[in-house]
């Protein structure tokens, strides 16, 4: 690449010249290339240790002039092609134009003023694309895809240097942290370390310190550990790991978490030294934090953030803090966490103005809400674009929400004060407008409203309150009386102030009256409610009376919810049950539906209308609890993890009998996915849901830890994990909610746990208070780093088992071992993976889909399964592999969707690798059958294949999938049938059936074969040939097979065809249609003389290689006549001829064809000669046409071939796959770290 010129002293300190002209020298850095001895080795260490691995390149152009001592940089490259490039362009063009000059002073200007410009005109060209990986980082980017040999669409992230400690020995190098790799480099004396991961294998990140090690980040895969330390920021680096380990961890779980966060916020001009991905995680990450602290939707995206102070009026003072601007919010956070919290939604905003700045209230603006509050920040530190960012926003949500027919009126108008300040005032909305603070929109039904669309089911369902509950009503009115205190200081609604006084309300219960309402709130439902309206509506609308298997699910556990509360004994409480449940499955049909989504949902709609509780049941599903109701239940096993660490830290001494006991896998599912509902008493349980909107997470984790800690003596003294589980049970069946207005509901579980010593009451809020109070050092910050940890080994876990189920599933009857299908596996699934990220709109990439059964997850296109077949074929094939790579696909592709699974990949190898000589033949024989050879592959394929099917039936006909009628028609009808909406089982007892029946295919069920697929055969033979270390034998031998074939197949035509009219063979070859290449050569065919019977069979051509000559005498052709007499009774119908015409043309054109050019292939031996052709009579290659009468069966290629010893031994011969899935873990660095040292200087 060009650079701008810069001086240089010392010209040839570390570099040697190797071209020079009176203006330039081309020189080469010691230490690269050949040679170097002791001074290249310590330029080589130097490179690597010091920062110049990344910044000086191994060549180099220089500017002198004869008397000046000054040289100037003009030009660097990576490899000598680069360089010798921009040599050539200098002599070619500015030599010439230099020598005219006579001052050097001017030589050197123009020479500097030149560089300047093509520098120039380079950036003008590539300053969309490369202007934010400027210089230094760019030129490590080309480092690191030379270096670890990476292709252009793997984007370097950064790249750090520090040590990697191989032994007790620290190696310095450089890290590279890529999308999918982490990359280190070292050279140090000789001494070369190369370690290539990726991320997808890495099942643990830490950062921790040591007495071997000092701070240092493991790195641990499923063989290895890896210490890297002396980072100048070790917490950036790990932070970047984590990020990206996260991302590949995602990938795995849900394809769809690669399409987020496209359009991340950019700096206004770009950082040096950053790349753009860097940048783009870091702000991804920010956006996460964001959205995780202040409940918002994931489609939010932060804009900035500034420091501010806040005025609180119910406490009379500034709280410093940080502003956070988003397109649709504007929040706050306190410096201390518990101080305040303030969410302010765009679309509650009527005004933004700047006030006077004073000494006491430096650079204030004020904030105007529909509900009548008003919010002061100060001390902005730049407030004017604060406050433009602001009213651009507010512009856009004004827009958007009144839409299209009044938009103009809807618009950010700006007026002077009183004191002339700047006010941006947002119009208030035609009375047409729907406000969110009004009645929920009724919801669709079937045919009437549900009494649902505007009530929880609790006030349609209440019951009449006793005697009892008086003291109990009395408490209750004084909580609402409380929260409505609350309101009056805080705010009601979203622009709430949130403050440790909102914190001490909740955990004192929530009223039943306003339990919806800040259920709502707290979650962030009633931001996506408010911004969606009309959306549950439609939904419902959209998928009533549809069926899937969600909605059976649904159906099935519909009467499992909450079977005891009254509002779930009668159909209204059941129809708004399902419309919940169904729309969201229709919603998310990633998740769809899963069980224990049933119970949370039924306790939603008890204190929330149907809108209200589908909303509630988005935010838990999709951000407060994420993958917990996936199928495979991540989020909640990630949880598990987190759980049993948490065990560890605060209850050590019972940490190792849980394990022992293994009480935690069972009682974290239940306790987790269902928010204690299943496992307590309703009164109680919805207390903890209360805590649980309020605080997250965290509340259920330390909630189950003072559950433990609490019975912690019992637990000890267990024997079995019944004993432990009994023990829990009846705990939680006990834990009462003695302020509850609601009458008691009888709880399912407490009739399996009832014991005969009467237990001990637990109150509710007590419980939870012990679990703020001795577990109060607990973080959501924390948690979330135990979440990445453990989800980490939680899906490397599963991918294991899915490893393990598919090999066990597919093992029978393949010939390979489980290690090697493992092996094969993982080569398999990294191969589909590397097309998410390399392969653009691949096949592969975009129908992944997780939630399918893990044998269908991993599918492969054709570029893909090239790749592996070139690696792990048994047999060379030469030039001709790609074209075998695509026959086989074909083959293998049995849905025709161009995409195969791991069980058709393998099944493939095993045809190849396994079996006796027999099965590999059919193998290769079905490869020259359609559908594998295709019709551009074989002009007259298609063609053939009509003129020699089997004897069937009109309906059978229909079936067969070799003429092209079928090929199209059928594979279209199975398509159609396949994709209908309402599932066709016979359509599947017949493929079923036409499995077994391949199972049971014989070799004289196979179809036979015409002469231009068995000239397809031949040349197959001999590219598989060419490298073997007895090619010439082997060449030999299949010359003398295929010379006994084309005679079988003349006989079988001869004798096999019954007499037909002179005008029927002339209709026939009327109604094929000729090839171009047939009509080119029609005149020279006319042309020729026809020879006699004895002439043909005593002059058939086949190509031998060396000198040796292969023929058939009379007594072997009559043998043979014999031989095939009973297969070519059962041969399918052709075209056939008298005895008179067997001497046309068109047995003389067969001979002439493969005589000519057909055998021949560029690797048969130069020697190679035809027997019984004269050099002087071969026709050109395409100087003739096919016999399309000839025909060959697989018996007779079997029984011609196992007469050569020497193609049974080829066949015979025993290959081991784990070398060749060795050396493809090398090649492509995948799944395990390639790590070498070299003794010399590397090259």
């Amino acid at each position: 690449m060009w650079l701008n010129p810069e001086e240089v002293l010392l010209a040839n300190a570390l570099w040697v010249t190797e071209r020079a002209n009176p203006f330039f020298i081309l020189q080469r850095r010691r230490g690269h290339g050949k040679g170097g001895g002791l001074t290249g080795l310590l330029v080589g260490t130097l490179d690597v240790v010091l920062d110049s691995s990344a910044r000086v390149a191994p060549y180099r152009i220089l500017h002198q002039t004869q008397e000046s001592q000054i040289y100037w940089t003009v030009a660097c490259g990576s490899s000598r092609k680069d360089i010798t490039g921009h040599w050539e362009w200098l002599e070619n063009n500015l030599l010439q134009t230099l020598s005219i000059f006579e001052n050097e002073d001017d030589i050197t200007t123009f020479v500097k003023g030149k560089i300047h410009g093509i520098i120039a005109e380079e950036n003008k060209s590539l300053l969309p694309k490369d202007e934010e990986d400027p210089g230094k980082f760019k030129e490590a980017e080309l480092k690191m895809r030379k270096q670890f040999g990476m292709p252009e669409g793997e984007k370097l992230v950064n790249y750090y240097s520090c040590s990697y400690w191989k032994g007790r020995v620290p190696r310095q190098g450089w890290l590279y942290l890529t999308v999918n790799h982490l990359c280190f480099y070292s050279f140090l004396l000789g001494k070369e370390v190369t370690l290539i991961m990726q991320w997808l294998d890495v099942t643990q990140l830490e950062k921790n310190a040591t007495l071997l090690f000092p701070e240092c980040i493991k790195v641990s895969t499923r063989d290895n550990e890896y210490f890297f330390s002396m980072f100048l920021n070790i917490s950036e680096t790990f932070k970047l790991m984590e990020q990206l380990a996260n991302i590949a961890m995602r990938q795995l779980l849900d394809n769809e978490g690669f399409l987020e966060d496209r359009n991340l916020p950019k700096p206004t001009r770009p950082l040096k030294n950053i790349s753009a991905l860097k940048r783009d995680l870091d702000a991804r990450a920010k956006n996460e934090q964001y959205r995780a602290t202040f409940r918002l939707t994931r489609d939010e995206r932060l804009d900035g953030h500034t420091d501010c102070t806040l005025w609180t009026p119910f406490a009379k003072m500034h709280i410093p803090g940080q502003m956070f601007v988003s397109n649709n919010y504007i929040c706050f956070a306190s410096k201390e966490e518990e101080a305040c919290h303030l969410i302010i939604p765009l679309r509650e905003v009527t005004i933004v103005e700047k006030a006077d700045s004073s000494s006491v209230l430096p650079s204030p603006l004020s904030i105007s809400t529909k509900g009548k509050m008003t919010f002061l920040f100060a001390n902005l530190k730049d407030r004017n674009f604060l406050v433009q960012r602001i009213s651009d926003f507010l512009q856009k949500t004004s827009l958007q929400r009144a839409g299209g027919d009044n938009g103009g009126d809807q618009r950010i108008s700006t007026r002077k004060g009183s004191s002339g300040n700047d006010t941006y005032e947002v119009p208030k909305p035609a009375p047409s407008s729907p406000t969110n603070d009004g009645p929920s929109i009724p919801q669709k039904t079937n045919n009437t409203e549900a009494p649902t669309a505007s009530h929880g089911l609790l006030k349609l369902f209440q019951r009449e309150a006793s005697e009892e509950l008086g003291p109990k009503w009395a408490k209750e009115k004084m909580k609402e009386e409380s929260w409505n205190i609350h309101f009056f200081e805080y705010g009601r609604g979203m622009c709430m102030y949130r403050t440790s006084k909102t914190r001490e309300l909740v955990l004192k219960g929530i009223p039943e009256n306003l339990r919806g309402e800040l259920w709502l709130l707290f979650s962030g439902a009633l931001n996506e409610m408010a911004t969606h309206p009309g959306y549950y509506a439609d939904l419902v609308e959209k998928s009533t009376g549809k069926c899937n298997l969600a909605t059976d699910e649904i159906e099935r556990d519909l009467h499992r919810s909450m079977p005891e509360h009254p509002a779930f004994q009668n159909e209204l409480g059941i129809a708004a049950l399902r419309r919940v449940l169904t729309a969201y499955a229709f919603r998310n049909p990633n998740i769809g539906y899963c069980q224990a989504m049933n119970i949370v949902t039924s306790v939603l709609l008890l204190y929330c209308n149907e809108e209200e509780a589908f909303w509630l049941l988005v935010a838990l599903c999709e951000r407060m609890l994420p993958d917990y109701y996936n199928t495979r239940v991540v989020g909640a096993l990630v949880d598990q993890g987190v759980f049993e660490e948490l065990t560890h830290e605060f209850l050590p001494q019972l940490s190792e009998k849980m394990q022992e006991l293994g009480v935690i896998a069972t009682i974290s599912l239940s306790w987790f996915l269902t928010l204690f509902l299943s496992v307590m008493p309703f009164e109680s349980a919805v207390v903890v849901v209360d805590c649980f909107f309020y605080e997250g997470i965290k509340l259920i984790l330390q909630l189950s830890l003072a559950v433990l800690e609490a019975n912690m003596e019992s637990l000890l003294n267990s024997n079995d994990e019944g004993e432990a589980m009994t023990v829990l049970g009846r705990y939680l069946d006990n834990a009462v909610n003695k302020q509850s207005v609601s009458p008691p509901i009888p709880h399912l579980h407490a009739l399996l746990t009832s014991g005969d010593e009467p237990p001990v009451e637990v109150d509710i809020f007590d419980l939870i208070k012990a679990s703020y109070e001795k577990f109060t050092s607990l973080r959501a910050d924390d948690i979330e780093q135990m979440r990445f940890k453990q989800r980490l080994k939680v899906i490397q876990s599963l991918e294991d088992s899915a490893k393990r189920s598919v090999v066990r599933a597919i093992s029978t009857d393949l010939g390979f071992s489980m290690e090697e299908l493992e092996d094969m596996y993982v080569l398999f699934k990294a191969q589909h993976l590397m097309s998410c990220y390399w392969g653009g709109n691949r096949t592969s990439s975009n129908r992944h889909d997780p939630s399918l059964p893990y044998l269908e997850q991993y599918r492969i296109d054709l570029d893909q399964f090239q790749e592996l077949f070139a690696q792990l074929t048994p047999w060379s094939f030469g030039p001709h592999t790609s074209t075998l790579a695509v026959r086989i696909f074909r083959l293998l592709d049995t849905n025709k969707d161009s995409l195969i699974n791991f069980k058709e990949f393998v099944t493939g190898l095993g045809g190849m690798y396994h079996g006796d000589m027999t099965e590999k033949l059919k193998f290769l024989y079905k490869l020259h059958l359609p559908p594998a050879l295709s019709a551009e592959e074989t002009e007259s394929a298609l063609e053939a294949t009509n003129f020699f099917t089997e004897d069937v039936t009109p309906e059978e006909s229909d079936g067969q999938g070799i003429a092209s009628a079928a090929e199209n028609g059928d594979a279209q009808y199975k398509k159609e049938e396949k994709t209908a909406s309402a599932p066709d089982y016979k359509y599947y007892l017949r493929m079923w059936a036409s499995e077994k029946e391949q199972r049971k295919e014989t070799i004289k069920d196979m179809p036979k074969m015409n002469q231009e697929q068995f000239i397809e055969l031949c040349k197959t033979f001999y590219n598989m040939f060419s490298e073997d270390p007895v090619e010439q034998e082997l060449y030999h031998a299949i010359a003398t097979v295929a010379s006994l074939l084309l005679r079988i197949g003349e006989v079988g035509k001869k004798f096999s065809n019954p007499p037909l009219r002179n005008s029927e063979v002339g209709q026939t070859n009327i109604t094929r249609e000729p090839s171009s290449e047939e009509e080119e050569q029609s005149s020279g065919l006319e042309s020729r003389q026809p020879r006699t019977a004895e002439e043909e069979q005593s002059t058939i051509p086949i190509p031998v290689p060396g000198n040796s000559r292969s023929t058939l005498t009379q007594d072997d052709l009559q043998k043979l006549k014999k031989e095939v007499g009973d297969e070519d009774r059962n041969s399918p119908p052709t075209q056939p001829t008298s005895d008179d015409e067997t001497k046309d043309d068109t047995s003389v054109s067969s001979y002439s064809m493969v005589s000519a050019s057909s055998l021949l292939c560029e690797d048969i031996a130069d020697d190679t000669v035809l027997v019984g052709c004269e050099p002087g009579n071969v026709t050109p290659k395409y100087g003739s046409t096919i016999d399309a009468e000839w025909s060959i069966s697989f018996e007779q290629i079997l029984a011609s071939m196992l007469t050569e010893q020497a193609l049974v031994s080829y066949f015979e011969k025993k290959v081991d796959i784990a070398q060749k899935i060795k050396q493809k873990k090398v090649e492509r660095q995948i799944s395990s770290s390639s790590e070498h040292e070299l003794s010399s200087v590397s090259g």
